[in-house]
């Protein structure tokens, strides 16, 4: 009931870890492929080891988190070992890359590097605490984003594309249909919103050491929601809804918005890695007591009232 085949990826179900959460290492990945997420994006990488940003990066505020970690990664050669590692898994839970960079060209290098151990690509041009210059200044561009997505379009023929936007935009359908324009075969939708920050009480200063950070969790599930909304009318590409699902009813609810494929990240802090097969139990008894054969039927669903 579950099952859906996108992008050429066979899926036991539409919830994929999120990029940043988990997605570090071979070992912790393959655990979240056994407590049954349909499928995994791994943490962001780039052609460089980065170390990101100093302790603390990560702070709890009511309804979710800010971070600041600053596109931490261990570089691509090191990464390449652990997708390796990974083989074994993708044939039930495919794999997704998330890489990033500040040129065409490192896009397209780490891409290339990469590409026969992942069954897809998401690129992240979206990140709103990035070091290094990386990040979101690429994804509030329209011209930028379609310059990224083409060349990395060109460059890697076979394997899907898909990109992750930025919420921090005027009209981010915008931004979604220079994507689409550029061959980007899916969307990612949303990264971080913010930046945020968070003072400590005591002292009056900042507690993240970069000060500032993404605001991730239920919180932003409204501005997610509704930017999922907007871009299902805009494009005719499958869209990935991520931010703040924490149940069967907020992925009900971005499945109905246009999402085919979901993403789970910060919840996973509060309900640890097996809410991939609670939301996937609760959903599919939901189709099943409801008359509908597949999840694809309610892709969209409040567009068609």
């Amino acid at each position: 009931m579950l099952e859906t085949e996108i992008l050429g990826m066979k899926l036991s179900n539409p919830l994929f870890l999120a990029a940043g959460i988990l997605g570090t290492t071979s070992s912790s990945m393959k655990m979240v492929a056994r407590a049954g997420a349909g499928g995994i994006v791994t943490k962001s990488f780039s052609i460089e080891p980065n170390d990101g940003y100093d302790n603390p990066t990560i702070v709890k505020i009511e309804g979710g988190v800010i971070n600041s970690v600053g596109l931490a990664s261990p570089g691509v050669e090191a990464k390449k070992e652990e997708l390796k590692d990974l083989n074994e898994i993708r044939d039930k839970t495919p794999v997704i890359a998330s890489i990033y960079g500040d040129t065409e060209e490192v896009f397209c290098d780490v891409a290339d590097r990469t590409k026969e151990y992942v069954d897809a690509f998401e690129l992240n041009v979206s990140c709103p605490h990035a070091k290094c210059g990386f990040g979101s200044n690429i994804g509030e561009d329209p011209d930028l984003t379609y310059d990224i997505v083409s060349a990395v379009k060109n460059e890697i023929k076979d394997v899907p594309i898909v990109v992750k936007l930025t919420p921090n935009v005027t009209d981010i359908t915008k931004i979604a249909k220079s994507a689409e324009e550029a061959g980007a075969d899916a969307l990612t939708l949303i990264n971080s919103v913010g930046p945020g920050l968070r003072i400590d009480y005591k002292t009056g200063k900042p507690i993240l050491n970069h000060i500032l950070g993404g605001i991730a969790g239920p919180m932003i599930k409204p501005i997610a929601l509704k930017c999922v909304y907007q871009t299902y009318k805009t494009v005719d590409i499958p869209l990935f809804g991520v931010g703040g699902i924490r149940n069967y009813k907020d992925a009900l609810e971005f499945l109905y918005a246009g999402a085919s494929l979901l993403q789970i990240g910060t919840s996973i802090m509060y309900e640890g890695p097996s809410i991939f097969k609670t939301i996937s139990d609760d959903l599919a008894k939901f189709l099943e007591e409801n008359g509908y054969k597949n999840v694809s039927e309610i892709v969209g669903l409040s567009h068609r009232l």
